[in-house]
């Protein structure tokens, strides 16, 4: 029996077939489920399905195993016996079109971003500013912008919050208080950041979100797949650039309304980092772009371990459900369990509370929107086996497929054009120079005033030896003229190695 279909994408098979419609991708989804209980397995499946009909993916690769889609799947022993047991008479061995990324341009081509465009709001995020210290990021942003001051990278904000500590009584007037404590907090903040190896991710050439929109010359959608394993151990900049990415999905992107099928699937693993600790304010400006980005033609799949890690408000958002096995040992747990069941519009064969904590590796409860957006009857489901290899490519394969990329050297270089701190470098090194300049004039000023006192004033007649207690008060002024002098030229060229 074909199972694959042209409106329809192929889950897997419980007493039926189970299919996502084409034209309901765009409705979002969620994948949960324990460690181990196949999660990865059906990313890759859900990945494979949307790229075979031309959709452009976005995922991340948290463990590097999403990367052996881009080669032809091994027909492993347990792929064809799957194949069997479902009825998948269509299955074969095949490989998806893949742009590789990463943060820090070891496993892929580099992503970056600029500050201003990262904004205070997300960048307050990643830095875990309190409300003082982000009011502080949020005054240095708008002084930038009414300043025309470019932030690229991270030297532009730490040159721009230099500023703001300098000139901070004349700012605080304008934009309201600046406290030097909340700028040496924000400070401290970004060397952390810099630190984790964040200082890599901002500046330009910034990512194009053209170049994840791609299709590939035989019409598959390109799988854009971020290397995320390194950038795990920050997983606060992994979740921030996530969200970031999402945001700028529905900024550049203009709407669609109801197409057949999405313009690009977002997959969002570990998701439960975004919400972690998370304030009110950007709960509310992620459920905001979820429910919104669905008109641009962007799918946002969550992918976690429960459905109680995604807010409620963002839950009822996401339409199209696979929930693979949970374990309940704890009261905790089997909470949970009953809330994951609670989401499922019940099958009456069976106890969708109980089936969840039976099932085996790669069985999972499905349920997708189907005519008219409404929820199918959840069914337990056999997912159906991936086309492409399981499991990581070696490091020459992704190598080789980075060199061959559609995007390979666009990336590589980063750019360092005249930003903030080359501007405000200029303005400390002019005002130096012009302070310098007035001291020197000053000084001639008075030299030309004694020359003139002394003019003026008739030479008294006396004898040209100094007397002994006049040696000794004149030898005392040239030590003492000598020892200031000495301290303000100290003074100078401190300030001109800072400005340097």
């Amino acid at each position: 029996m074909p199972m694959l279909l042209d409106d329809k994408l192929f889950l897997g098979t419980s007493t039926r077939p189970e299919y996502l419609f084409h034209k309901y991708g765009n409705r979002h989804g969620l994948v949960t489920g324990a460690t181990g209980t196949g999660k990865t397995v059906t990313l890759q499946v859900l990945a494979e399905g949307f790229s075979a009909i031309g959709v452009p993916v976005f995922a991340a690769d948290i463990k590097g195993d999403l990367s052996g889609m881009a080669a032809t799947g091994e027909m492993l022993g347990w792929q064809v016996k799957r194949a069997e047991e479902i009825g998948f008479d269509d299955y074969a061995a095949g490989k998806s079109p893949v742009i590789f990324w990463d943060l820090f341009g070891k496993q892929g081509h580099p992503v970056r971003t600029t500050v201003s465009e990262m904004g205070p709001l997300l960048l307050s995020r990643i830095l875990d500013l309190n409300d003082t210290q982000e009011g502080v990021l949020n005054i240095a942003f708008k002084y930038a912008d009414d300043n025309g001051l470019l932030l690229l990278d991270l030297k532009d904000l730490r040159a721009l919050l230099v500023e703001i500590a300098g000139n901070a009584q004349q700012i605080s007037v304008a934009y309201g208080n600046v406290a030097s404590q909340s700028v040496g907090a924000v400070q401290r903040a970004l060397l952390v950041l810099e630190q984790q190896g964040g200082d890599s991710f901002f500046g330009e050439k910034a990512l194009e979100i053209s170049d994840l929109m791609r299709t590939a010359p035989d019409g598959k959608g390109i799988v854009s797949i971020l290397a995320a394993d390194e950038l795990m151990r920050s997983p606060r900049l992994y979740a921030t650039f996530l969200l970031w990415l999402l945001s700028e999905l529905f900024e550049v992107l203009p709407e669609v309304g109801d197409a057949e099928k999405p313009r690009l699937v977002f997959f969002f693993d570990e998701a439960h980092l975004l919400f972690d600790d998370a304030p009110k304010a950007l709960v509310d400006k992620v459920e905001q772009v979820v429910k919104l980005v669905r008109s641009k033609g962007v799918g946002v799949y969550f992918v976690t371990q429960n459905p109680v890690d995604i807010p409620d408000a963002v839950l009822a958002q996401l339409g199209n459900r696979v929930q693979h096995a949970l374990r309940a040992y704890t009261p905790k747990e089997q909470k949970a369990v009953r809330a994951a069941a609670d989401s499922f519009r019940p099958n009456p064969d069976f106890s969708t509370e109980e089936v969840i904590t039976q099932m085996g590796v790669g069985e999972a409860l499905v349920s997708v929107l189907e005519d008219k957006g409404i929820p199918s009857i959840v069914g337990r489901t056999l997912i159906r086996p991936p086309s492409g290899k399981v499991g990581p490519l070696t490091p020459e394969e992704r190598r080789a497929l980075i060199v061959s990329s559609p995007v390979a050297g666009q990336y590589d270089t980063v750019i360092d054009r005249e930003s903030a701190y080359e501007v405000l470098q200029r303005k400390t090194a002019q005002a130096q120079e012009q302070a310098e300049r007035q001291k020197e004039a000053e000084m001639r000023e008075k030299q030309r005033e004694a020359q003139a006192r002394a003019e003026k004033a008739p030479a008294p007649r006396r004898s040209t030896r100094a007397s002994p207690v006049e040696a000794a008060m004149t030898s005392m002024a040239r030590s003492v003229a000598t020892s200031l002098g000495r301290a303000l030229v100290r003074g100078i060229l401190g300030s001109l190695t800072r400005g340097r």
